[in-house]
C-alpha cells in the first residue's frame, strides 16, 4: 500500500495500479529514451556524412598509390638494369685490368738479367743467319783481283757480295753472270789466306765467314759465265776478243794490264795461227781453243783477265792437244750462287748486272 505521504517513481502514476485489482499483472517500467545533449545528434549527422568523403577520397589516394607503386616499379627494374649493365662493365674492366696485370706480373718474372739475355741472342742471331746463308743467300770474300774493276780484291780492301742461292735452285746459270763457286780440286788458289794460329782465332774466322767479316776458309771462286753447256768457246778474233759459238763477246768490264806485255794484241798484227817456230804454240798469248763446254758445266773468266786463273788456266796460248789441260769448265751443282751485290764497304754499296755479252761486240 502507498501511503499519501509516499512519492513513486519519476515519470509513474503516483496513485499505481488500483489495489483491489487483482487481474492485472505489474507492468515492468520501460525505461525512459535518454535525451541527446545539445549538439550530440548533430556531432553524430555530421560524421556519417565525413565518413562517405573519406571514403571517396581513400579510393582516389588508392589508384594514386597505385599508380606511383607502378611507377616506382618500373624505376627500380630500370635502375636494376642500368646497374647490372654497370657492374657487367666494371667486372670486364677489372677482369682486363686484373690480366693486363697478370701478364705483367709474369713478364716481370720471366725477363732475365741483360747478361743472361745478351748471350742468347748473339746465339739466336747466328743461327738465324747461318740458315738464311744456308738456304737462301750468303755472304762471300772477295780474296783475290781477278775480278777488277767489277769487284775489288783482298789487295783494295776485299768486297763482300751477297750471293742469290735460290736463283740456281729452279734454273741454270746464264751467260755474263758473275757467280760464286767451289773450285774443282784441279783449280789452283788464286789468293793465299794464312790460317789462323789459335784456337781463338779458328773460332772467330768460322764465324766471320759466315756473316763475310772474315775471309773464309775455303776454295771459293768469283768468276763470269762466259759459255755454257753446249757452246764452243774460243779466243780470238781479229780484235783479240773471246767468241762464243763465232759471235764476238760484247765485254766492256775487261781490265787489261799494260806491263804484261805477252796479253798485247795488235790489230793487224796479232793472230791465232800457228807459231811457227814452235807449232804447239799460238803467235799470241791471248788465244787458246776452241773447246765445246760438256752439258751440265759453265765455262768461266775473271774480269781482271789479265790476272785470273780462270777455265783458260794452264792452256792459253797452247793449241788444243791431248797434253793440254785447261782447268776447263766447272760443273753447275758446283756453283752456289749468282752475285748480286756489294754489301760491304758502305762505299762500295751496289748491284751486280748480268750484261748481255752475246749481244755482239762493237766494231769499232
Amino acid at each position: 500500500m502507498t501511503g499519501a505521504g509516499m512519492v513513486g517513481p519519476e515519470g509513474t502514476d503516483p496513485a499505481g495500479p488500483a489495489s483491489g485489482d487483482s487481474s492485472l499483472s505489474a507492468t515492468p517500467a520501460q525505461p525512459a529514451r535518454p535525451v541527446p545533449l545539445p549538439g550530440v545528434g548533430a556531432h553524430r549527422a555530421g560524421n556519417g556524412a565525413g565518413r562517405d568523403d573519406h571514403d571517396s577520397r581513400s579510393a582516389a589516394d588508392r589508384v594514386a598509390v597505385d599508380r606511383h607503386a607502378a611507377n616506382v616499379l618500373r624505376w627500380r627494374e630500370l635502375s636494376q638494369a642500368r646497374n647490372e649493365k654497370r657492374r657487367a662493365r666494371d667486372e670486364g674492366r677489372d677482369e682486363q685490368g686484373a690480366a693486363g696485370a697478370a701478364g705483367a706480373a709474369a713478364a716481370k718474372r720471366k725477363q732475365r738479367p741483360w747478361w743472361v739475355e745478351l748471350p742468347i741472342l748473339i746465339v739466336v742471331a747466328f743461327l738465324l743467319t747461318f740458315l738464311i746463308q744456308t738456304f737462301v743467300a750468303r755472304v762471300y770474300y772477295v780474296p783475290s783481283g781477278s775480278m777488277e774493276p767489277t769487284l775489288h780484291g783482298v789487295e783494295h780492301g776485299g768486297d763482300r757480295i751477297l750471293a742469290y742461292k735460290l736463283g740456281y735452285d729452279f734454273g741454270s746459270p746464264k751467260q755474263g753472270d758473275v757467280v760464286v763457286f767451289k773450285g774443282p780440286p784441279t783449280w789452283t788458289p788464286e789468293a793465299s789466306i794464312p790460317g789462323p794460329s789459335t784456337w781463338l782465332g779458328t773460332i772467330g774466322q768460322a764465324l766471320g765467314s759466315v756473316v763475310g767479316i772474315a775471309p773464309p776458309n775455303e776454295k771459293d771462286f768469283v768468276k763470269r759465265v762466259i759459255a755454257v753447256g753446249g757452246q764452243t768457246v774460243s779466243c780470238c778474233d781479229a780484235k783479240g776478243r773471246v767468241q762464243v759459238d763465232g759471235v764476238s763477246l760484247n765485254e766492256p768490264y775487261i781490265l787489261m794490264d799494260a806491263d804484261r806485255t805477252q796479253w798485247d794484241w795488235t790489230v793487224g798484227e796479232s793472230n791465232c795461227e800457228r807459231n811457227p817456230a814452235d807449232p804447239a804454240r799460238f803467235n799470241s798469248f791471248r788465244c787458246f781453243g776452241p773447246y765445246k763446254v760438256p752439258e751440265g758445266s759453265v765455262w768461266v773468266m775473271g774480269d781482271h783477265r789479265s790476272d785470273s786463273a780462270d777455265s783458260t788456266y794452264n792452256c792459253r796460248g797452247l793449241v788444243p792437244a791431248s797434253n793440254v789441260q785447261c782447268q776447263g769448265p766447272i760443273p753447275v751443282k758446283d756453283v752456289v750462287g749468282r752475285a748480286v751485290a756489294i754489301v760491304m764497304p758502305p762505299s762500295r754499296w751496289r748491284g751486280i748486272g748480268s750484261p748481255d755479252i752475246m749481244s755482239g761486240a762493237p766494231s769499232g
